[in-house]
């Protein structure tokens, strides 16, 4: 059967597909250049586009950001000024010395009863926690409430619930010292008005940063320890467990959280 291309639309066809196949695949200029032809010379008069380096992206910024030192000072006032959660809450809504409040959806507290005796603090808000608000309620806040549920807790009746950064960082990627810095007076403050009888710390990054460690999860896991503050009366019993996120994507690590669960239930037994 005799094909109704054109010879010369099936040459062009040909050619374009070795072009492809060379690496030819973009068209960069609207006509073709005479490439055996020496270009004439550059005269100071003419000018010369992009002589100087282009400058790098400025990172998004608040109306009202402030200085990282600034922020510390600011963060440490507004924290310590807070008489009642509703208070701290208002404050780290507007506070300003954070730059991942401008990169954010929505800023991300807590969830729970502000009145339980075991709060959680895990690190970050993701992706779901940024749009709804609220922390853990993606695939890894699913799971964690079915792990506190085989112990007999829940946030809606004996659970209190937030991370050390109330803004979740660009791509989920891991929070820097500075942002962490930022937000720990209105952590270590939220702490002293809850005034849980335990702290749960979810995850490696909340463990180290609240116990002031670089031991990592694995070692820190399933043991207990003292978490002091300059506003609390008495240390608080404070057990690092691992971070829902991780027995997602490491599922065969649920049987050590299970045993750091019934650690927990032993202790509020003993404390509660």
């Amino acid at each position: 059967m005799a094909s109704n291309k054109d010879p010369s639309e099936s040459d062009a066809l040909v050619a374009l597909q070795w072009l492809n196949a060379m690496g030819a695949d973009e068209v960069t200029l609207d006509a073709p250049v005479e490439r055996f032809v020496e270009p004439p010379p550059v005269s100071e008069a003419t000018p010369i586009l992009n002589k100087s380096p282009t400058a790098p992206r400025p990172a998004p910024v608040g109306p009202m950001q402030i200085a990282p030192s600034e922020g510390a000072k600011d963060a440490i006032e507004s924290a310590g000024a807070a008489k009642n959660i509703m208070d701290l809450k208002i404050a780290v809504e507007n506070f300003e010395g954070c730059a991942l409040k401008f990169t954010a959806t929505n800023t991300v507290f807590a969830d729970g009863n502000d009145e339980a005796e075991v709060m959680l603090i895990g690190e970050a808000p993701g992706v779901d926690e940024d749009r709804l608000g609220l922390p853990f309620v993606g695939a890894s806040g699913q799971l964690l409430d079915k792990m506190l549920a085989t112990i007999g807790l829940s946030r809606a009746e004996n659970v209190y619930i937030s991370n050390i950064l109330f803004w979740r960082p660009p791509g989920n990627r891991s929070p820097t010292t500075a942002e962490i810095a930022a937000c720990m007076p209105f952590v270590q403050r939220h702490i002293e008005l809850v005034k849980p009888k335990v702290l749960v710390f979810l995850g490696g990054t909340a463990a180290k940063t609240m116990l002031d460690t670089t031991d990592g999860i694995m070692r820190l896991r399933g043991r207990w320890f003292n978490y002091d503050a300059e506003g609390l009366e008495t240390s608080i019993p404070a057990l690092p467990i691992l971070h829902p996120a991780f027995l997602l994507r490491q599922p065969a690590q649920k049987q050590e959280a299970w045993r750091d669960l019934l650690t927990l239930k032993s202790k509020l037994l003993d404390e509660i």
